[in-house]
């Protein structure tokens, strides 16, 4: 199989283009011809050994833990899923998205359903996912504000897109260069740098109702004060400052049943995944740039 991947620790400098045999499935995943892979910026911390004892690497991996494709096969254990059927899913631990050939968790593996498009599914097991989960934890009243630092990312974009199905007010902190992305998903834009706080203030004088976070230090700490209870705090950037605010992280439930619940909100109309940039496996090291520079706006995704 052909794959864009690792075979150490590092920059950009250790990404290569390599060829391997094509992988068997074992108990519990399922075997995928990759058509679509979504790249995160959690992508890069794995990359460059900063998730080591948290996110399991095989030399030689792939970069990327989410992807969408056909099914080639299943583990001996694995059933539900046929030769053929679209899916899409969270890879299999150790192994990468960015490949021809695709292990993923058959936990954490669901259907595509129809109407919803490959590209489409695989920018749901890690953003959209990890906003559907956010915003389930914090389980906000409909028409609460709800404070989005970084509204302009992967997950931010999809923070704002999935607050209109619950009737919620997003206020979306991002650059003025995201500002019509931001807008385009139903949220109220704040332009980002000095001053930021007070611009949100004007539009939430009494506070906002929820922060969730996808920038972290200064910005966090600068947001706390804006909420009406700091319990109401959720980081993907930063979790032990949200911590030490009174917040905490985003657990996570990569599990069939969530990503077939956010899947079926995309099949419904109710919410996209925004993608802006799309790359062939060919050229994944663009798609990689893409992401770690920083100035993407939504999703980056890998296409066969």
């Amino acid at each position: 199989m052909r794959m864009f991947g690792f075979q150490r620790y590092g920059g950009p400098e250790v990404m290569e283009h390599l060829e391997q045999e094509d992988p068997t499935p074992g108990p519990g995943q399922v075997l995928v011809r990759m058509t679509a892979a979504g790249v995160n910026p959690a992508d890069i911390k794995v990359r460059n050994g900063l998730r080591t004892g948290r996110i399991p690497v095989r030399f030689p991996m792939a970069l990327g833990r989410e992807a969408a494709g056909v099914v080639l096969g299943t583990g001996p254990d694995v059933t539900g899923f046929a030769p053929g059927e679209r899916v899409f899913g969270a890879t299999a631990a150790g192994t990468g998205a960015l490949a021809s050939h695709v292990l993923l968790d058959a936990s954490g593996t669901a259907r595509i359903p129809d109407g919803v498009t490959e590209e489409q599914a695989c920018c749901i097991p890690v953003a959209a996912g990890t906003a559907y989960d956010a915003l389930d934890e914090l389980s906000l009243p409909a028409g609460a504000t709800v404070l989005m630092l970084g509204a302009g990312g992967g997950v931010g974009t999809c923070v704002c897109g999935l607050a209109r199905d619950r009737d919620l007010r997003v206020l979306g902190v991002a650059s003025e260069s995201k500002r019509d992305v931001v807008t385009g998903l139903g949220a109220v834009h704040v332009a980002k740098g000095p001053g930021w706080t007070g611009r949100v203030r004007d539009l939430a004088p009494e506070g906002v109702d929820a922060v969730i976070d996808a920038v972290g230090g200064q910005a966090l700490a600068e947001a706390a004060p804006l909420l009406h209870r700091p319990d109401a705090l959720r980081s993907i950037a930063d979790v032990p400052g949200a911590e030490a605010l009174g917040g905490s992280g985003v657990t996570r439930r990569r599990t069939t049943a969530v990503f077939t619940e956010v899947a079926a909100l995309v099949a419904a109309g109710w919410f996209a995944p925004v993608v802006t940039g799309r790359f062939r496996l060919v050229e994944a090291e663009r798609a990689v740039a893409a992401v770690e520079t920083g100035h993407a706006a939504g999703k980056i995704v890998v296409l066969a």
